[in-house]
């Protein structure tokens, strides 16, 4: 009966150390960092030690070798060379590999955090040994590298999120931040309205009741205003601002509705660039001109806004196309 128990306590050491290598070295540093950040408690216990990478690791696998070869002699000296032999490997390959590894490579965090404690202690008894061997590795291999992810990869992740039904990520969650890593690569020019699309007029229209009704029809906020032909931007109108100015007057003579300082941008200029800008200035638009100072069009907030969300925004103004 001492026979079988003692067996079965080597069989059981070999299978905790070989599955906890497996399952702690599934566990990614960056990752578990990330996690103990917002608050799961079995990364913050497992944490401490998987950074302590070869030393866990020369721990875990010197006290596999130990059991192992402690096995391999027990069971010859219950049996002859051969049988021994058999049943060892048999056993290690069955019981002390194959299943352990098997199992806490599914559920690593699980098993990793519930024996925290006695690998630390492990780790502890064993520094003798381990922590000179570990030292020397840190010292000819340098620290673990972090697993970092290109945008391409964040956002094939993100995908397989989205279609995964055990992910809370939903479709528009996905379109939202696929859009918000490109942004950043988009110019100005995919993004803008040309220049020939683009409603403005002459500083020396009046405030007449036609050019309210068509103000309102076109229901834009800001309109471009230029100065004899339509390549000289010199200021901006704000609709909401005309309200209070007088009636029959020029745009250009208004108090508060025409603002002659605005915001230039290029057309091959980035939007996240761009963005920060009009969030400095806090302007919504900006006149984007080439680099022979040419009018080629202009880009506002809802334009930047609708290649974060890739979708664009309309309202009870916008007609339907």
């Amino acid at each position: 009966m001492d026979d079988y128990a003692i067996s079965l306590l080597l069989i059981s050491l070999s299978a905790l150390f070989s599955g906890l290598t497996l399952g702690y070295f599934t566990l990614n540093v960056q990752n578990l960092k990330r996690q103990a950040k917002l608050g799961n408690t079995e990364a913050l216990r497992i944490l401490p030690i998987r950074e302590k990478g070869n030393q866990l690791l020369t721990t875990l696998l010197l006290g596999n070798v130990a059991v192992n070869a402690a096995l391999s002699v027990y069971l010859s000296s219950l049996a002859s060379g051969f049988v021994a032999a058999l049943s060892a490997t048999v056993l290690i390959f069955l019981f002390g590999e194959i299943i352990p590894q098997a199992v806490l490579s599914r559920h690593a965090m699980r098993f990793g955090s519930l024996a925290a404690p006695l690998v630390r202690i492990l780790m502890f008894m064993s520094g003798p040994v381990t922590y000179p061997i570990a030292w020397a590795l840190d010292r000819m291999l340098g620290a673990e590298i972090p697993s970092l992810y290109s945008k391409s990869e964040i956002m094939e992740i993100v995908s397989e999120h989205e279609d995964s039904e055990h992910s809370p990520i939903d479709e528009d969650e996905e379109r939202i931040i696929h859009g918000a890593l490109q942004f950043s690569h988009t110019t100005v020019r995919e993004a803008m309205t040309p220049a020939e699309k683009v409603h403005m007029f002459d500083e020396q229209q009046k405030l007449t009741d036609e050019l309210f009704e068509k103000i309102t029809e076109l229901g834009f906020s800001r309109f471009p205003i230029y100065s004899g032909n339509k390549e000289n931007i010199i200021g901006i109108l704000y609709t909401k601002e005309l309200l209070t100015e007088e009636e029959d007057i020029a745009i250009k003579e208004t108090e508060e509705a025409f603002e002659t300082e605005y915001l230039i941008a290029g057309p091959r200029e980035m939007l996240d660039t761009v963005l920060a800008r009009m969030l400095k200035n806090k302007k919504h638009m900006c006149v984007v001109m080439n680099k022979k100072e040419t009018f080629v069009g202009v880009i506002t907030l809802e334009d930047i806004i609708e290649e974060i969300i890739q979708q664009e925004i309309t309202d009870e103004d916008d007609e339907d196309t």
